[in-house]
């Protein structure tokens, strides 16, 4: 009976941390640049010292992340970028450490710096991108920043920095607890001229909702059949136990 109640017990545990990794992707559907979260589940044997597998348990993993692109929205907007294909943005994340980010939404803010969205300084050709006063900021596809400055004309463009666009291998790299991807080896990515940025559009979520929500649906029965099993379990130990009463 506790080989049947441990199996049921991980599984009803896996069920709900799959569910989460679900509910984490349909959270973010409206997130710029988001990429959605893969889950998987396979059995484990469960070896007690030299001998045979005696228990076999659930083991609910993220493997990977999904990187196929999402729909590019049109905003309009000189300062709002979007990848054309692979590749990422180098930012530099929370923790000081080199990141990558889809999410093109840029701002710069009152010091100069040019950051994404959420806050994280972009890289450029030496670090974060910091730019004087300017009246205009042009993003090439390149990542050429080329700034007009206050009180100059179009003929006076200049070129400030580029934006360091990177294409790590996707079998080398893994999604953070923030949401930001580095390089699972702990280095930092090269610059990549084929990546290609598209100014006036924003890449959105790649979360298919209607499949998230239908993983999440399935889980929630899964989790139900695992309870279920539970209880079964503990009503055929509890007829056990009175048969051996009785004898």
């Amino acid at each position: 009976m506790d080989k049947a109640l441990y199996i049921a017990m991980t599984g009803a545990r896996h069920n709900m941390l799959a569910q989460t990794n679900h509910s984490n992707n349909l959270a973010n559907i409206n997130t710029t640049g988001f990429r959605a979260d893969f889950a998987q589940a396979r059995s484990m044997p469960v070896y007690f010292g030299e001998g045979s597998p005696t228990r076999a348990y659930a083991l609910t993993e993220s493997p990977t992340s999904d990187f196929e692109q999402g729909p590019l929205n049109e905003t309009g907007r000189d300062l709002d970028v979007a990848i054309n294909g692979n590749g990422f943005i180098a930012v530099l994340g929370h923790d000081g450490t080199e990141a990558y980010t889809r999410a093109g939404n840029l701002v710069i803010d009152a010091n100069g710096f040019l950051r994404t969205g959420n806050g994280l300084p972009v890289l450029g050709n030496a670090g974060p991108i910091s730019l004087p006063p300017l009246e205009k900021l042009e993003v090439g596809a390149d990542g050429t920043l080329s700034a007009v400055a206050i009180g100059q004309g179009p003929e006076a463009m200049v070129e400030l920095d580029r934006i360091r666009l990177v294409n790590p291998d996707l079998q080398n790299i893994e999604k953070g607890q923030d949401g930001l991807f580095r390089q699972r080896d702990g280095l930092n990515a090269q610059p990549a001229a084929e990546v290609r940025l598209v100014s006036g559009l924003l890449e959105g979520s790649n979360v298919n909702a209607v499949s998230a929500f239908t993983e999440i649906l399935s889980l929630s029965r899964q989790y139900e059949m695992q309870v279920k099993l539970m209880k079964d379990a503990e009503q055929n130990s509890e007829a056990s136990s009175q048969l051996l009463r009785i004898s």
